[in-house]
């Protein structure tokens, strides 16, 4: 007797021979897609808020090349390792994240997202370098500088660890120019922070003369406040060029000569 095959089982039969065709289908599309050639590579960088590029689609273009050995146009898709090339692009310290992908027209579109500098140290030692909103240290770029609060003085070398020890007159410093970044009115104001032997900073504006003695990074809250009070209160009705010396360590108030 010939075995009976129910309708049920005809339609289950169907669709694995569907399933095994379609499966069929895509690998057939990978092998060929994987053996075409790359097209082309098309660099976009994201810029900094004031539109400035630390780095360009040349210098990516560079370092692809200089980390595989060879430009990928003319390449078959397989030769391009997407994971491997992020990593490359991520090791670069002016880079943030990179977000690479093939496109359907062969295209390896490589998407840079750059570190956004809000410090430029000059230590102690005379070495010069960017720190970036996350306490990242950053390299002076070739192309651009950064228009960005800069610190001189008594500065010592960076550390990577710094932000995580209790007491390191770098991590004061960034934490205060973090807090100066961040404050939309003393942002455009203040450009540059003298670091003195004893850990206290003094505050230079962009326009006057005046010394701004901040002290400590000690209740900085409250001195940035007292601050603001007395830019915006008093110097309208002096003038910005009356005082010279400006003090905000003591508690409550501001001394101004």
């Amino acid at each position: 007797m010939k075995p009976i095959i129910n309708q049920g089982q005809m339609r289950g039969m169907g669709w694995f021979i569907a399933l095994l065709f379609g499966l069929f289908v895509v690998v057939s599309a990978v092998q060929h897609r994987s053996g075409s050639e790359v097209k082309a590579v098309e660099v976009d960088i994201k810029p900094l808020p004031n539109g400035v590029l630390l780095i360009r689609p040349v210098d990516v273009e560079k370092a692809i090349e200089k980390s595989f050995g060879y430009r990928f146009e003319g390449k078959p898709l397989r030769m391009v390792e997407l994971s491997r090339l992020e990593r490359v692009l991520e090791k670069d310290p002016l880079v943030k994240d990179a977000d690479v992908y093939f496109d359907a027209r062969n295209v390896v579109r490589v998407g840079i997202e750059q570190r956004e500098p809000i410090l430029r140290v000059i230590d102690k030692n005379g070495f010069n370098y960017y720190l970036d909103k996350d306490g990242v240290r950053m390299p002076l770029s070739e192309h651009f500088t950064a228009r960005v609060l800069v610190a001189t003085g008594h500065i010592p070398p960076h550390v990577p660890d710094f932000l995580e020890r209790k007491k390191h007159v770098l991590k004061h410093l960034f934490e205060l120019s973090r807090t100066i970044h961040q404050d939309p009115f003393l942002n455009p104001m203040i450009g540059q922070i003298y670091t003195s032997s004893n850990g206290e900073f003094i505050l230079s504006p962009v326009i006057g003369d005046q010394k701004i003695v901040f002290g400590k990074h000690e209740e900085t809250d409250e001195k940035i406040q007292n601050l603001k009070i007395f830019y915006k209160e008093a110097m309208p009705h002096e003038g910005w060029r009356k005082y010279r010396y400006i003090d905000v360590r003591y508690r409550g108030q501001v001394v101004a000569k």
